[in-house]
């Protein structure tokens, strides 16, 4: 099968593309001209150079294709630089599926997110945005929403949750912050995750490719166990091989810091990170089992990447 993949240099699309090489796949990437070198170079991996927002090169890339699988995800806007949700979860996407529709190109796979439904930030809004153009092309799309995704991301540690945790917060010299609402800290660090193995997100996706029940579904992916935020922070430091103090901290009042701060990148974590995180990310419903894969658990073993 011939597969298009946007986003297929990133965290995520990195898994993926392993993954469908592996299955034996014929991938063509669209490839910035900043990331060539985290592309893959595979006999049957061919890189079209290019941008999202530029007709030809996304023609290009899709051209003869069976399917195209959009990965493009962005944690934190950076709006000087013209990366926005708005450029790159909704108006890439829709650019994405007009390429498509003039190359003939039916199949349309998706990278969303869990938890979105609640629509309180742009990040949210953004990718609601996005599945409602992809369900509105007629094209046989699927979806897949996975909550916090973990694994390897060999040397590229922003996009990995745990990674991410490890240096911002277990690494610091200040205590490591235990979120919450309200006046009390009585359910400091409480909310909870459903973190998912980055290998079972690219089987999903490598799944659906060939199975035409998937066509018309969204599929919400979540880790065969709820973690409680405190939870998560134990195990990483855990996995890290080192002991962490942890305090609560008012939500109210990393708000009105990062007010001040959350545009500048340095600064960890956003408002808008700060309320999602609140709400939790958890599935309702069991992707991974209508799929029949067994989701692989979140543990210190499984973090062994951290000591690296």
């Amino acid at each position: 099968m011939r597969i298009s993949v946007i986003g297929g240099t990133g965290f995520v699309g990195r898994a993926v593309v392993a993954k469908l090489l592996n299955d034996g796949h014929q991938i063509r990437l669209l490839v910035r001209s900043t990331s060539q070198h985290k592309a893959f170079t595979h006999p049957r991996c061919t890189w079209i150079a290019g941008e999202l927002n530029n007709p030809a090169s996304l023609q290009a890339c899709l051209d003869d294709s069976d399917v195209v699988i959009y990965l493009v995800g962005l944690l934190r806007e950076r709006p000087a630089a013209g990366i926005t949700f708005e450029a790159l979860h909704y108006q890439g996407v829709k650019n994405t599926i007009a390429a498509a529709q003039a190359s003939g190109v039916k199949r349309f796979l998706l990278m969303s997110a869990n938890g979105i439904d609640a629509a309180m930030t742009s990040y949210q809004i953004t990718k609601l945005q996005a599945e409602q153009a992809l369900k509105d092309s007629g094209l046989d799309f699927t979806i897949f929403r996975p909550s916090v995704i973990f694994g390897d991301p060999h040397g590229q540690g922003r996009m990995e949750i745990c990674t991410q945790l490890k240096a911002e917060l277990i690494d610091s010299l200040l205590p490591a912050p235990l979120f919450y609402s309200g006046v009390l800290p009585v359910n400091a660090g409480s909310f909870e995750l459903g973190p998912v193995w980055v290998d079972d997100v690219a089987a999903a996706f490598a799944i659906a490719c060939h199975r035409t029940d998937t066509i018309g579904q969204t599929y919400e992916l979540c880790g065969p166990a709820r973690m409680t935020w405190k939870q998560l922070l134990t195990l990483i430091a855990q996995a890290a091989g080192k002991s962490k103090l942890m305090v609560p901290a008012p939500a109210a009042m990393i708000e009105s810091v990062a007010a001040v701060f959350d545009r500048f990148a340095w600064f960890p974590v956003t408002r808008d990170q700060l309320r999602m995180l609140l709400a939790g990310n958890v599935c309702g419903d069991d992707g991974f089992q209508r799929l029949g894969i067994t989701p692989t658990p979140l543990t210190a073993r499984a973090l062994t990447y951290l000591r690296q």
